[in-house]
């Protein structure tokens, strides 16, 4: 029998939930392997760190951007046929991380096609589910992959660490490659969701969106790579955001289809709780690059290492949000503003440990800080920015909603590992023209080196260019190097920081709306 039909009494298909339990696995923990692989993707592959840092952040931006559009092509050309092109576009970034030789392959299979599949997928599983399942079943669904989701989420650096310290990270996304193909090979289960609404396409707000996006952050990658027309592209991109919200709102008044519905954002609620949940994808996505480049470039971690450092946060972010769904009895609003408070103070402790840490060990107690109150948003940040939107406006919201999250997540990864290259460049070069070891043509040297490019590198890797120059010199280069990192990432961890002030300003706000009420369509989400 299919688990199509989901008729009273027919019975729970448990395998293409499973199914659909382990497409949302595979999408989570992707980028939780990217992360903590960061030095050895590095190495194996002779690139720079701000190179991998800008392709996890590009294929975060390219979700964000073509989610909205995804949901739409869904509706177009049915939602099993998007549901197959969005696992084809995943399995094709992992096959191609397998076989990898240069960081194009990764920019263009794994962030760009990689982060069209993630697209495509997101809004095709929610209403596949939605149309395979009934009642209590289809709560059923939403429960086993939300569950899926936390779990790959909380153990993906520690899973993600041991197959690259004793496998290869290429055996890690062999491994998301063959989960693929096993969902893939129950796709006849699936029943196809027929779409019985408008198809107009809305193609300007969706170029829009793209560019305006796109231009933020791609100005960002640029800038951190030492490109021109930094503020041409990121004018470009801001432009492209206001000319979206112009013709949104132009089309919406002409009663034309429109890319999404700007009279969502009339509710002050959505409103907030969307900005919430942007901020929130700010701080973990500025965290989750610095941390693991702090750990691989400054203590030389192996990326088992690095994900055990890195559990505390993943780990009690898990917890606390499963306890806080469940029993806390508090007005949301205050729940999201101790979120904030508790994932500002983590983070404002990890600033002065950095310099005097010797090993991760020295991070536990702040993560799990930061953990609590990160686990205490995503139990809380969904449902509040929801909870307004009448059933049937809510599959929309909820792409709005994560459009939001992963423009933030992109965001963040850019912008913090931008700020911190830029810091580090700033800080060695103040530090050797201020050296009285180094004469002035190796001053000259260290500026135009860094001027050119400017990276974040172990000091076993600084030692073996230096060799052949003078000890004092080596040793000079060395500190230098040394305490330029370590101001570098203090720096780049003020973007998370940032933005977490932000993010208890904004619950300031939320606690003069009322409280929302439990919505049970925004619960069957997994947009938000």
């Amino acid at each position: 029998m299919s688990g199509a039909d989901s008729a009273p009494g027919t019975p729970f298909n448990f395998r293409l939930a499973m199914l659909l339990a382990m497409a949302m696995f595979v999408l989570v923990v992707d980028t939780s392997l990217m992360n903590v692989s960061i030095s050895a993707v590095v190495d194996d592959l002779d690139t720079t760190v701000s190179g991998v840092q800008g392709a996890i952040a590009l294929e975060a931006l390219v979700s964000a951007a073509f989610i909205l559009i995804g949901g739409k092509t869904g509706d177009l050309i049915g939602r099993k046929l998007a549901y197959i092109l969005g696992l084809l576009g995943y399995a094709i970034g992992a096959i191609a991380m397998v076989f990898a030789q240069d960081l194009a392959a990764i920019i263009v299979f794994w962030a760009v096609i990689g982060g069209i599949g993630a697209s495509l997928l997101l809004p095709a599983m929610q209403s596949l589910i939605h149309g395979n399942f009934e009642g209590a079943q289809q709560k059923r669904v939403y429960a086993l992959v939300g569950a899926s989701a936390a779990i790959a989420a909380a153990v993906g650096p520690l899973l993600g660490g041991f197959i690259t310290t004793f496998l290869s990270w290429r055996v890690g996304f062999a491994l998301e490659a063959v989960i693929i193909a096993v969902v893939l090979a129950g796709i006849g289960l699936v029943k196809d969701v027929p779409y019985h609404g408008d198809r107009s396409i809305d193609l300007v707000g969706a170029l829009l969106s793209i560019v305006g996006m796109g231009g933020v952050v791609t100005g960002i990658l640029v800038w951190q790579e030492g490109g021109g027309y930094v503020g041409l592209i990121i004018g470009i991109g801001l432009l492209g955001l206001g000319l979206l919200v112009f013709w949104l709102r132009s089309r919406k008044r002409r009663g034309k289809p429109t890319l999404l519905d700007p009279t969502l954002f009339e509710s002050k609620m959505f409103r907030a709780g969307a900005s919430g949940q942007l901020l929130q994808q700010i701080a973990l996505g500025g965290t989750m690059i610095v941390l693991p480049i702090y750990l691989q470039m400054v203590f030389e971690y192996n990326a088992l290492q690095a994900g055990l450092s890195i559990a505390p946060l993943s780990l009690s972010m898990f917890v606390v949000a499963l306890l806080a769904g469940r029993g806390l009895k508090r007005r949301p609003a205050n729940i999201i503003l101790w979120g904030f408070v508790l994932a500002v103070a983590g983070l404002a402790i990890l600033v002065p440990i950095v310099p005097i840490a010797d090993s991760g060990w020295y991070l536990t107690i702040p993560l799990i800080i930061s953990g609590c109150g990160l686990g205490l948003l995503v139990s809380q940040l969904n449902n509040y920015t929801l909870s307004p939107i009448s059933d049937e406006r809510v599959s929309e919201a909820a792409g709005v909603n994560s459009a939001a999250g992963s423009f933030g997540l992109s965001f963040g990864l850019a912008f913090a590992g931008a700020i911190m290259l830029a810091t580090l460049a700033y800080t060695f070069t103040a530090s050797a023209d201020a050296s009285t070891v180094l004469s002035p043509e190796e001053q000259q040297q260290v500026s135009a080196v860094l001027e050119e490019d400017a990276e974040i590198m172990t000091n076993t890797g600084l030692e073996e260019l230096l060799v052949g120059q003078p000890p004092e010199v080596q040793e000079e280069i060395l500190r230098i190097n040394t305490d330029s990192r370590f101001i570098a990432l203090q720096v780049a961890l003020l973007v998370p920081i940032l933005a977490g002030l932000l993010g208890i300003l904004n619950a300031l706000r939320m606690r003069r709306l009322p409280d929302p009420k439990a919505s049970p369509a925004a619960e069957g989400t997994m947009l938000g």
